[in-house]
């Protein structure tokens, strides 16, 4: 009996060791993971298709970063679902610091819209810094008889069923740009969802749709090349980038989006790891040369803390269910 008993004590003991063990051994493992990280290539999801702004702003930071920190970080476009299919996946990784995600504007409009969102973009995933911001574009395609926003909305008002507009996607800033105009100007122009800037603009080019709010970087090229009209920048202000494109808001009052994007990664993440990257983040955005290819793209950088990233994300969740709620946007 007393055998037994003593047989079952040690079974015991020894379980308690291998947990207590095996416990050691994981924290130390993320002391050292966090040390000497990073130690294989970072996968940084775009939850868009490639061509479009979102994956433009992405490769250039990743570049720059990846070559600092001794591991390449290769870009992952995972489109769908106006991003949630991307950020989903980022939200669902690993927290080991290997697979980030280039954070679009949806983040904040995305919980606004959709009735059922299968992570939730504040609790599930980690900020490491706000990264940059751009104002859309409003162009249309050359055969539309408009060359300025008023000459649109009379156009969209006196030709009904000539007009509908691309976005990259349900919940978009694309699709979010257009609804505010449609609402401020009192037209109805039907939706036409992509699942990114790049095939959204492939169609407007091509003539199957006949309008596109764009992030700048991606749409000046088209502009440039006379392939799409320019209308209107969506920022209150003009942008230094094209000053002689007028802002809608000159003839809209008010109309104001500035698109922005981040770096996030999994809820969880040492936040040594988190850090290091913001580190990284601030290095490559705040270098004079990167500045001005920046600027040269109509694009502002904005580096900060992961603090005031969440903090930021918080503020424009609120801020977009209310412009969602007023703007009557519906996904297609």
């Amino acid at each position: 009996m007393k055998d037994r008993k003593l047989r079952g004590t040690r079974r015991t003991l020894l379980k308690m060791c291998v947990v207590g063990t095996a416990l050691v051994a994981s924290m130390t493992g993320h002391v050292q993971a966090a040390g000497n990280y990073p130690t294989k290539p970072i996968r940084l999801v775009v939850p868009f298709a490639a061509g479009g702004t979102t994956s433009i702003l992405a490769r250039m930071l990743a570049d720059r970063m990846g070559a600092s920190m001794g591991q390449p970080m290769v870009v992952d476009n995972r489109p769908g679902a106006g991003g949630n299919v991307g950020m989903d996946h980022v939200a669902k990784s690993e927290a080991d610091g290997y697979t980030l995600l280039m954070g679009p504007i949806g983040m904040a409009i995305n919980p606004a819209l959709y009735a059922k969102m299968t992570f939730d973009p504040i609790k599930d995933l980690a900020p490491i810094g706000l990264y940059a911001g751009v104002p859309n574009l409003l162009v249309v395609h050359p055969s539309v008889p408009a060359t300025n926003v008023k000459e649109l909305i009379d156009y969209a008002k006196s030709n009904p069923g000539k007009l509908n507009y691309a976005s990259n996607g349900n919940g978009t800033s694309s699709h979010l740009a257009a609804e505010m105009l449609k609402a401020a100007a009192h037209v109805d122009i039907p939706h036409v969802p992509y699942k990114g800037g790049g095939p959204a603009m492939q169609d407007l080019i091509g003539g199957q749709v006949q309008m596109l709010f764009d992030q700048m970087p991606a749409v000046l090229p088209q502009v440039d090349g006379g392939r799409v009209r320019a209308l209107g920048v969506s920022s209150l202000q003009r942008s230094a980038a094209a000053k002689d494109i007028p802002a809608i808001s000159e003839t809209l009052p008010g109309f104001d989006m500035t698109v922005w994007f981040g770096f996030l990664a999994p809820a969880g993440t040492p936040a040594d790891i988190v850090k290091k990257l913001n580190a990284e983040m601030l290095k490559a955005i705040q270098a004079p040369d990167f500045q001005t290819q920046l600027a040269k793209m109509g694009v502002t950088p904005m580096p900060g803390s992961p603090e005031e990233f969440g903090k930021f994300i918080a503020s424009e969740t609120k801020r977009w269910a209310q412009i969602v709620k007023t703007s009557g946007a519906k996904l297609d």
